[in-house]
């Protein structure tokens, strides 16, 4: 890892070439969960803490076929629910928090998801990192939502060096140009998830090898 203290050196210029490579690759990324509103994103986002995008949505596709919203969610139950999401680890817990929110969205928020950071983060299943997610996706907002491979890319690459998710997440928001905000957490997850790899990562396919910060390179 880069040390933290490399963020105040980061060179603008390195910065842009970065994140112009990425939009160059990638101009519109898209989170990989599976949603057809606000309601089932957060839903699918509080279902993926500790599990893995493709097991959510193989058990998401046919709750929201029944269940895309907060009022439908209650009528299923919690046992009807968990019976959907049995595949995914922590399936009850998760089955318990979401019937939780839903009663909060629809007795508290119209039956809309609220689009602050502070309300999001009010529901149970819900924090920080989910909240981003929804705000950046479903509102656009420049939130940056930062999982285990942005926070694994940042440290690796001296793109956002940080001790904690916050202060990668706080990084990127100080050193990234505002052009890319919107999409920063988006490029950053993808490459972290199929090129920048936490064992081996896949440095000759890597869009920024010349820039990078990595001592450590695979050939």
């Amino acid at each position: 890892m880069v040390a933290p203290a490399m963020v105040t050196q980061l060179d603008y210029h390195r910065m842009r070439a970065v994140f112009t490579r990425f939009r160059a690759a990638n101009p519109e990324p898209r989170g990989e969960l599976e949603h057809v509103n606000a309601f089932t994103l957060l839903v699918a986002v509080v279902l993926s803490a500790q599990a893995t995008d493709k097991g959510v949505n193989a058990a998401t596709r046919g709750l929201f076929a029944v269940a895309d919203t907060p009022e439908k969610m209650l009528a299923l139950g919690e046992e009807g629910l968990a019976a959907h999401i049995r595949t995914i680890g922590l399936f009850r817990s998760k089955a318990r928090n979401v019937i939780r929110l839903s009663r909060i969205l629809v007795d508290e928020y119209g039956g809309e998801v609220p689009s602050s950071r502070a309300a999001l983060q009010s529901l149970p299943g819900v924090g920080r990192k989910t909240a981003n997610v929804v705000l950046n996706t479903w509102f656009h907002l420049p939130a940056q939502a930062v999982d285990t491979h942005i926070f694994r890319v940042g440290n690796r690459t001296g793109i956002a060096c940080g001790r904690t998710p916050e202060a990668v997440e706080r990084a990127i928001e100080d050193n990234v140009p505002a052009e890319f905000q919107l999409h920063a957490h988006h490029w950053l997850i993808l490459h972290g998830r199929y090129v920048c790899t936490a064992r081996k990562p896949r440095c000759p396919a890597c869009l920024i090898r010349d820039i990078c910060q990595y001592e450590d390179k695979t050939a």
